[in-house]
């Protein structure tokens, strides 16, 4: 059975930009495969842990010497992983903080991104060990990254498109909502661009 993992990391809940278009996104993958099983992650209103030293001790050690406290130590991280590797679509949505991801979603990926658990170390670096998936990204950003005029860096796309890749996930598709800060006029802008990209996506079968 198809199953759709969602991490949406705004904390703005339904007034959201990113979560909009990201429950678009959902609900045309949801009417391609009716029966499919969806596990929806709202770190945005609901924040994970930050890893911590204890975190860091455990994977230091081999999964033959860890204590039942390491073990406990990794669980989150490990449910985390198994909800990835129980899924076979991936959708993000999240806001741009600052240029780069909200710390919402870093807590996310960086229980995600564990050594030995979703990627291999090898001779030739960093090998991922999850199956690839189409994964769908939806970034929310104030001001524009693209287009003519002074632009805001964007390091959400290419931090996402690598860090994706580092643990397996590479046919990843992104979209940028842009100068939601802007009036309603550019909002109205936006939401247009999005669902051209979502037809270009997902066209309506």
């Amino acid at each position: 059975m198809p199953a759709i993992l969602a991490i949406d990391a705004s904390p703005r809940g339904a007034a959201s930009h990113s979560g909009q278009v990201g429950r678009m996104v959902l609900e045309r993958l949801l009417r391609r495969s009716p029966g499919a099983r969806l596990i929806v992650r709202p770190v945005g209103v609901e924040p994970l842990p930050h890893v911590d030293a204890a975190y860091a001790e455990a994977l230091e050690l081999p999964e033959a010497r860890r204590t039942a406290a390491d073990r406990q130590a990794l669980a989150r991280s490990e449910e985390l992983i198994a909800e990835l590797e129980a899924t076979d679509r991936l959708l993000i949505a999240t806001p741009m903080h600052n240029f780069t991801v909200p710390s919402a979603l870093k807590a996310w990926i960086d229980h995600v991104v564990r050594a030995h658990r979703s990627f291999a170390l090898t001779p030739h670096g960093k090998q991922g060990l999850l199956a690839d998936r189409p994964t769908y990204v939806v970034v929310s950003a104030g001001g524009a990254v693209s287009g003519e005029g002074p632009l805001q860096p964007d390091f959400v796309t290419p931090y996402l498109r690598h860090v994706l890749a580092v643990i397996g996930i590479r046919d990843v598709r992104f979209h940028v909502l842009e100068n939601l800060v802007r009036g309603p006029d550019a909002v109205q802008t936006a939401e247009r661009r999005a669902r051209a990209w979502l037809d270009e996506q997902l066209p309506e079968e």
